[in-house]
């Protein structure tokens, strides 16, 4: 049995990345990572490389844009905005998770 913190599965990284977008508007990519950390209460633990992977790829695939602007520390960041098309590829992706835990619900259930 695994033990300590949940690894993220494929994929769910940018599903996340993409909803906390939608849900908080833009953000830098180290407010995107501790807000990630906060909702699933600490048993994510999102470090620089893995969070700024997604970042680029959503980029790359047009689902978010970025923009250079100063952090509430007075710092230079670049804030990371869901698109259009990025609001469309996470409607799919909710729904198609949605679908995955129904499906892993029903087998949990099974008997032993």
């Amino acid at each position: 049995m695994p033990t300590g913190k949940p690894e993220i599965l494929q994929g769910t990284l940018d599903l996340m990345v993409l909803k906390t977008l939608e849900a908080m508007g833009p953000l830098h990519g180290y407010g995107i990572a501790r807000r990630i950390e906060q909702i699933s209460e600490d048993m994510l633990q999102l470090n620089q490389g893995t969070i700024y992977a997604s970042l680029l790829r959503l980029q790359q695939n047009r689902w978010i844009s970025a923009n250079w602007g100063v952090s509430e520390n007075n710092r230079k960041a670049k804030f990371y905005a869901i698109t259009k098309s990025g609001r469309k590829q996470l409607a799919a992706e909710q729904e198609n998770w949605q679908k995955i835990a129904g499906v892993i619900g029903r087998m949990l259930q099974l008997p032993c």
